[in-house]
């Protein structure tokens, strides 16, 4: 999630609509766009409730945050810069939420350990690092995710998306202005939650 400058992050659905938390001022700081975010969410409302979630390269924790609003059980940011990783911590203090926790750690080197396993990953990672194809290789590789978990993925609008280990479905794959984003399935028994996650499309556009 990054991009420039300070500002403001406008949670927009959930327990937490309409509360704002200040946006660290560093440079490629930036909030997935509120659109994107309405969009991304629609998709998951029928399995967001109750999921464990990774918000992997969290920077202003717009995805994470969003969330845990809509009911999601546990989010777990993880973020490698100290000042942004204070705010997050901050942010979390002024919701008042129990759901999520900041983890300050480099996330290539944080999946190659083990843990998980996790119903829902957010990818974000900044956009000129080329991260997107190592992350998703460890998550599948070290154990991060449960049965059917699902991974969102954003890039810049013209860059392709990087090959998905081979047993992932991709569900979703649109644009919105200058920003990529998907949604893919690692294989497990969701299938009725993946149908309303595709027919929430007629919704969304």
């Amino acid at each position: 999630m990054r991009a420039r400058g300070k500002g403001q992050l406008r949670i927009i659905g959930g327990h937490y609509r309409g509360r704002k938390l200040p946006v660290p001022a560093q440079p490629g700081l930036r909030p997935t766009a509120d659109r994107v975010r309405e969009t991304l969410f629609d998709w998951l409302q029928p399995v967001i409730a109750g999921s464990r979630c990774l918000d992997l390269f969290a920077g202003s924790g717009a995805l994470g945050f969003e969330a845990a609003s809509r009911g999601a059980a546990e989010v777990l940011m993880i973020e490698r810069s100290e000042p942004v990783t204070r705010v997050l911590a901050a942010n979390i203090r002024t919701l008042g939420t129990v759901q999520v926790r900041v983890h300050r750690a480099d996330a290539l080197r944080w999946l190659a350990g083990r843990g998980g396993p996790f119903d829902l990953v957010f990818l974000d990672p900044p956009f000129h690092r080329n991260l997107l194809a190592p992350s998703c290789t460890l998550l599948n590789d070290r154990g991060w995710l449960a049965p059917g978990a699902l991974v969102y993925l954003e890039t810049p609008a013209n860059q392709v998306l990087p090959e998905l280990p081979g047993d992932w479905t991709l569900i979703r794959d649109r644009q919105a202005g200058q920003v990529r984003f998907a949604l893919a399935a690692a294989p497990g028994p969701r299938t009725q939650g993946y149908r309303m996650i595709i027919t929430a499309e007629t919704i969304c556009w």
